[in-house]
């Protein structure tokens, strides 16, 4: 006869066992987890599975995309989906209702688009356990979905300047350049390795495994984007091509911490100007800091250091100062990303007189009627519209 053994699933930090077709929870640590599987195995006839448990019909939909869809999208739901569970660890499937959903994307400070994102991965895994038979009843299928927020962000020439200027390493730089020149996706570019890369037709290319539609997906390179790609192909033959100054491949949180210190440096650029001097003199850094702001700021810090030794109140102080002029000047930065540069190329195509089915081809747009949504962006160029009426009158 051939018992189960327990096994470790990294993301949840835990081991688990699978019994009846029914994944259960040992516990965080090994000797935990082997004195329980042990009591398991002595006493069958009185074991307990969970029966509609939440959380095993999240591990039983992780496991399912981990074999059946991409690794980035397996990655996508489990980062979303681990959030809920750890909210609602002993929640049964068949008492989850959509304030449940409601409640804990209320509680997360994120942007609409992200909250939405939230919910989406909660009503995926639900609609495919009713589909594979888990559950007879979604019970959050009727549950709306928050809006997302439009992405209207239109980087002006001087404002991309500006944001090469503060790049930092070079790699970020040249993940800023190919993205305003080529259009491409953030999954595309920080994604492509070698084997994608087609340079004698000046090109990436995607399978359809591998695009985010049924079909494969195609980059097209300008010169100084194909440069950057031959330079990027001798360094990293394998794996991929865009990597941080570390050497560490993009991912989607380092990219955003990046655009995030840009968006502190601009708001500092701001108070600078408001506060009339130049805060990298260190004497003045933090001046425009309301001295009774810090009072009660001082009091949320964390008075001992990590190396266990209490922070003078100069140093309390010097914290305070410094926590609260990034949080103004982030206030005040503008926030880029790398899909608003693609979505002011394709801008900057339309304006230029590039036909919408070209430019849809060109983005990868599976549905051309996509590329309507980016017609928002022509809404906040007057000179442009007037233009367009003039051409219709002839």
């Amino acid at each position: 006869m051939k018992f189960p053994k327990p096994w470790y699933r990294k993301s949840r930090r835990a081991w688990f066992v699978t019994l009846d077709g029914q994944q259960i929870k040992l516990g965080t640590t090994k000797d935990e987890a082997l004195r329980r599987y042990q009591d398991l195995m002595a006493k069958p006839e009185k074991r307990v599975v969970p029966s509609g448990s939440l959380l095993a019909i999240i591990d039983a939909f992780l496991d399912w995309c981990q074999k059946h869809r991409a690794p980035d999208t397996y990655e996508w739901y489990r980062s979303r989906l681990e959030l809920f569970a750890q909210r609602h660890p002993d929640l049964r499937a068949i008492d989850l209702r959509p304030y449940h959903v409601q409640q804990w994307i209320d509680a997360i400070d994120v942007s609409s688009g992200t909250k939405r994102n939230y919910c989406r991965s909660i009503k995926r895994c639900m609609r495919w356990a009713k589909q594979q038979g888990h559950i007879d009843l979604n019970p959050i299928a009727d549950m709306e979905q928050p809006k997302g927020g439009k992405r209207e962000v239109v980087v002006s020439p001087e404002e991309y300047d500006e944001l090469l200027s503060l790049a930092g390493h070079e790699g970020f730089h040249d993940l800023l350049v190919v993205t305003w020149q080529t259009g491409c996706r953030p999954q595309e570019s920080l994604r492509v390795e070698a084997r994608n890369v087609d340079l004698a037709n000046q090109r990436w290319v995607f399978s359809e495994t591998e695009a985010k539609t049924d079909m494969p997906r195609i980059v097209y390179l300008t010169d100084e984007a194909l440069a950057i790609t031959r330079r990027l192909i001798l360094r990293f033959p394998k794996g991929p091509l865009f990597r941080n100054v570390n050497g560490m491949p993009w991912t989607t949180d380092a990219v955003n911490c990046a655009f995030t210190r840009i968006q502190i440096s601009l708001g500092r650029r701001i108070l600078e100007q408001k506060a009339a001097v130049k805060l990298a003199d260190r004497r003045r850094k933090y001046l425009h800091v309301d001295d009774k702001e810090v009072a009660e700021f001082v009091k949320t810090l964390n008075p001992i250091k990590r190396s266990g030794k209490k922070k003078t109140d100069a140093q309390l102080l010097n914290e305070a100062r410094r926590k609260l002029t990034y949080r103004e000047a982030k206030r005040l930065g503008p926030k880029y990303s790398l899909y608003a540069l693609r979505h002011t190329w394709m801008n900057r195509l339309l304006i230029q007189g590039v036909d919408a089915l070209t430019v849809a081809f060109l983005a990868g747009h599976a549905d051309p009627s996509t590329l309507a949504k980016v017609y928002a962006h022509l809404s906040q160029n007057p000179a442009y519209l007037l233009d367009q009426v003039k051409k219709a009158a002839g």
